[in-house]
């Protein structure tokens, strides 16, 4: 209903019991003279009276159709409804819980600076066409898996400005349209290895200002659609817990993907730094961790799954990040971006020897030719005058 229709149908409610009370519309009670105007002050005079009822009583017909329709199909008290843009607004009305009877027509519901504490499981049942939910700037602590479950059509979920503190696993499952999720500014210390089935449609993800310390490497590679992700201002621990996002991070970028980086919060050498700044080899004692999500994202990046040492746990990792780290010699992970930089230096180095080899080459030849020609033109002549020389002795001594 549009904005004002509650105050419109006020009158009209009236009407509807004053007409159940009174009969007024009954053959046998129409009312005469002065009882027609007893009946609707103001109305017109006692002959004009038997007229003016029958369209009274279609009027009252239409608003009595009117009147149940906003009974079955009612917005909450504290909410404004607007059918054109099937929009609930709810926002700033000191709710506490989601609000029950909302139209099941409505798309876009806005619950925005309230203050509600949980999401019941049932919360959603009766609007499954959602597709925008707004529950930023509410007192939500914690998120219990299945909370959406019924909103298979909703598109972008907003849950920033709470006070969650973990997410489950699988809180987000039976949600193959979501393709924005935004859990900035809550108190998150940790999320989980899956956000849920049919996830992998996101394409944006904000966790930024929370308090994380690392994030799951295979929960990043359950979203192949990711677009945006923002990281910043988490306390980041660029230890080996954070080396497969360092490796995921750099190649979404490679792919086009944008984010607003991970910087260092410790260890202390490392503090203020960007995490892909940070060289391969202060990493070189941490052994490879990959999804094991599926086999083919495994072969995909080229990496086998390995597994922590047994001794040491690199969630209690000193300064200098290799307090539970083993060290064995490990080759060097690949990076793609590496690679390829390798291989156009070396490329460009090939080319540089190719041509100071021709050059020398050229050299080599045109200075051959120059003295052969020297020796034709100059010493040639000298060998004739010698030998004519030498005839002259030995004819006078046979004369």
């Amino acid at each position: 209903m549009a904005e004002g229709t509650s105050s419109l149908l006020l009158p009209s409610r009236r009407l509807l019991e004053l007409v159940v009370e009174d009969d007024v519309c009954s053959e046998t009670t129409k009312p005469e003279g002065r009882q027609w105007q007893t009946v609707f002050p103001g109305g017109r005079a006692a002959a004009e009276g038997e007229e003016m009822l029958g369209s009274c009583c279609n009027w009252l017909l239409v608003w009595s159709v009117i009147l149940l329709a906003h009974t079955v199909h009612s917005c909450p008290e504290k909410c404004l409804c607007y059918t054109a843009s099937k929009t609930a607004d709810c926002k700033n009305r000191g709710l506490t819980e989601i609000p029950a009877r909302l139209p099941p027509e409505i798309q876009i519901l806005q619950l925005q600076n309230n203050r509600i504490w949980r999401i019941n499981q049932n919360a959603f049942t009766a609007t499954p066409l959602l597709k925008i939910l707004d529950l930023s700037n509410n007192s939500l602590s914690s998120v219990a898996p299945g909370a959406f479950q019924k909103l298979r059509y909703l598109q972008v979920l907003n849950l920033t400005r709470n006070m969650i503190h973990y997410i489950e696993n699988k809180t987000f499952s039976f949600l193959p349209h979501l393709k924005e999720l935004d859990l900035s500014s809550n108190s998150i210390i940790r999320l989980p290895e899956t956000f849920g089935n049919s996830t992998g449609n996101i394409t944006l993800l904000s966790v930024k200002h929370n308090k994380l310390q690392k994030m799951e490497r295979i929960l990043l590679e359950s979203l192949p659609n990711l677009k945006v992700v923002l990281f910043k201002d988490n306390p980041w621990q660029c230890n080996c817990n954070i080396f497969g996002m360092k490796l995921w991070l750099e190649s979404f970028l490679y792919r086009g993907g944008i984010s607003d980086g991970i910087i260092c919060s410790a260890p202390g050498v490392r503090k203020g730094k960007d995490l892909l700044k940070v060289p391969y080899e202060l990493f070189g004692a941490c052994p490879l961790r990959t999804a094991p999500l599926q086999p083919a994202s495994s072969h995909q990046h080229g990496f086998e799954q390995r597994s922590w040492p047994k001794h040491g746990h690199h969630g209690e990792l000193g300064d200098g990040g290799r307090g539970g780290c083993e060290p064995k010699a490990r080759p060097r992970p690949v990076s793609l971006r590496h690679a390829i930089a390798t291989v156009v230096i070396t490329g460009v180095v090939c080319g540089v020897v190719c041509l100071m080899m021709l050059a020398a080459a050229v050299y080599g030849c045109a200075y051959a030719a120059i003295t052969a020609r020297y020796h034709k033109e100059h010493l040639a002549p000298g060998r004739q005058h010698g030998t004519a020389e030498e005839k002259e002795p030995f004819e006078s001594s046979v004369a």
